[in-house]
């Protein structure tokens, strides 16, 4: 038998992410990015201990991982007025065996393409070059149709096909052709970075406002000398209007259009406006997810990350759990070779549980606490333990983190996906 050769469309994370896995346990693969260079975009991203853990199993280290953030210490719910709804410690302080990170999603997507260019060679990625589809050939194997950035067409044909390639995947549009179009609740995000100095542990995950209104703030690199960090925020506002809102993806954005949403939102710990207005660039993009479908598999052909899964950044997970089908591919391959067999085996493991965490996402994710407040007292409240006691806030937050796939327990516990060394056996 031939050797064999995985296609991996796109380039993001969830695809560097299992082109390392197979180079680690002994399976070639050829990435194929649509952009001409990758250069480090984005603003900030939380890296959850289930990911990181992966992460480190593939040889990623603390310092690698410190380079480009840092690891989070709390993760915090607080209400317009600035009272505590809820709080909890995260990482390695909440008791995990492996830390949280909040760091720069440009300088963490740069850092995995320099290590698998590193182990695996220049030729591990193509860029500039676009699966716009797949044919199924008679013998088993995959052909994707690339179109490359210089207007030319090829031919790629390999053992499989992973459709990495984002929530306009063009992978899963053949795959799925009847498919409903991208779902937007109403939700407008606008993110951005500002220098400015860390609230609370230095190191905290903050929702802060309404169901309806809030600001994400959390940093993403160490204090300097001075005391300040680069801080990341996403500031959100739910509209009532439909689709003649709805945005492209990452619009740039003026800080001014948006600012008086958060008028006076200033308290002793934060102000609001001045850290909006501390950003040198800003962005909008709705909140929108796709509906969930019954398989990410087409014979050896599967999805992975946004393709299989886009949802609402509500629980800080969508690129975490694109590290974890990039793992689960790897121990489906070492168990039942790189075939069809093991796409199938990963969409047994996952598609039905991760399709369920899409629409908990979007009825709020963690964030569901603040509908919960809202609906008892309107966000009106002085002590929150008379609006939804600790057992309850606990309880609601312990089931999201199981649904997640990082419940303390459970994950502490659990095997390694990749067994130290395991190589997939080439018949």
């Amino acid at each position: 038998m031939s050797e064999p050769h995985v296609l991996i469309a796109g380039g993001g994370i969830g695809g560097l992410a299992l082109a390392l896995t197979l180079d680690q346990i002994g399976v070639r693969s050829t990435v194929f990015e649509s952009v001409r260079e990758l250069k480090p975009l984005g603003v900030g991203i939380n890296i959850q201990p289930n990911a990181v853990r992966e992460l480190f199993d593939l040889g990623i280290t603390a310092d690698d991982l410190n380079a480009v953030g840092l690891p989070a210490r709390e993760w915090a719910l607080v209400g317009q007025h600035g009272q505590e709804i809820y709080a909890e410690p995260r990482g390695t302080e909440a008791g995990y065996n492996w830390p949280q990170y909040a760091a720069h999603r440009g300088k963490l997507h740069m850092m995995l393409y320099d290590t698998l260019i590193k182990r695996a060679g220049p030729d591990a990625v193509q860029l500039g070059a676009k699966v716009t589809g797949y044919t199924k050939n008679a013998d088993g194997s995959v052909s994707g149709q690339i179109t490359h950035a210089d207007g030319r067409e090829t031919i790629a044909t390999g053992s499989l096909l992973l459709g990495a390639d984002g929530i306009h995947s063009a992978i899963r549009a053949q795959m799925h052709p009847d498919q409903p179009p991208i779902h937007w609740g109403g939700a407008l995000m606008w993110r951005g970075t500002t220098r400015a100095k860390p609230s609370r542990t230095g190191s905290s995950f903050i929702g802060l406002g309404t169901h309806l209104q809030r600001m994400v703030i959390y940093p993403i690199s160490d204090v300097d000398a001075d005391g300040y960090a680069d801080i990341n925020w996403i500031a959100e506002v739910t509209f009532d209007e439909t689709e003649e809102r709805k945005s492209g993806w990452y619009k740039p954005a003026k800080v001014a259009d948006f600012i008086h949403h958060f008028d006076g939102w200033t308290y002793d710990w934060l102000d609001v406006p001045a850290l909006l207005s501390g950003a040198k660039e800003a962005y909008e993009n709705p909140m929108i997810d796709r509906d969930p479908v019954d398989t990410w598999v087409d014979g050896a052909v599967a999805l992975m990350g946004d393709a299989a899964h886009a949802m609402y950044p509500t629980g800080s997970n969508g690129a975490s759990q694109a590290i974890i089908d990039a793992r689960t591919l790897g121990a489906m391959m070492l168990r039942h070779g790189v075939t069809p067999a093991a796409l199938k085996a990963y969409d047994e493991a996952l598609c039905a549980p991760v399709s369920a965490l899409i629409l908990r996402n979007r009825g709020a994710g963690p964030f569901g606490l603040l509908n919960m407040v809202n609906d008892r007292c309107g966000g009106d409240f002085t002590n929150i333990d008379d609006v939804v006691p600790a057992d309850e806030r606990n309880a609601f937050m312990a089931k999201y983190k199981s649904a997640a796939g990082f419940a303390i327990e459970q994950l502490n516990a659990a095997p390694q996906t990749i067994e130290t060394g395991a190589k997939v056996t080439i018949v």
